[in-house]
């Protein structure tokens, strides 16, 4: 349900004025051939880019995870305080960098975008979370 909101929100381009203080949160799919994806996600560690990013002011979360299902794609959490941190973020050199090495590995995206609620985890949902 909530992806859906913010679906239609997005599609819809209805302004809602809470999310702007709301916590952001993209995963994006990058998929290649031949281990390129792993090979991106790799290099963007080595290279220093990642520690970069998780040092900008506003940064929560990111982090790329492999699929056990797809060898040949990447996800990446990339998670903000607010939509002002991603903004300042998107114009940073570091930008850059990411779309040049996603046009070297030959990578395509699929992505998806959530605001966090207010709620967060509820009274319901801690009965199913082990700790």
């Amino acid at each position: 349900m909530r992806k859906f909101l913010v679906l239609l929100v997005l599609t819809l381009g209805i302004n809602v004025v809470e999310t702007k203080d709301m916590s952001l949160t993209v995963n994006i799919y990058y998929t290649g051939e031949n281990g390129n994806a792993r090979k991106f996600a790799e290099e963007m560690e080595k290279s220093g880019t990642v520690a970069a990013i998780r040092a900008e002011k506003g940064n929560l979360m990111y982090e790329y995870f492999y699929p056990l299902n797809d060898k040949e794609t990447v996800l990446l959490i990339d998670s903000w305080e607010n939509q002002a941190a991603i903004d300042a973020h998107h114009k940073t050199p570091m930008m850059k960098k990411i779309t040049d090495l996603r046009d070297k590995y030959d990578l395509h995206m699929r992505v998806e975008r959530y605001v966090a609620d207010e709620q967060g985890v509820t009274e319901q949902d801690k009965a199913f979370i082990r700790k």
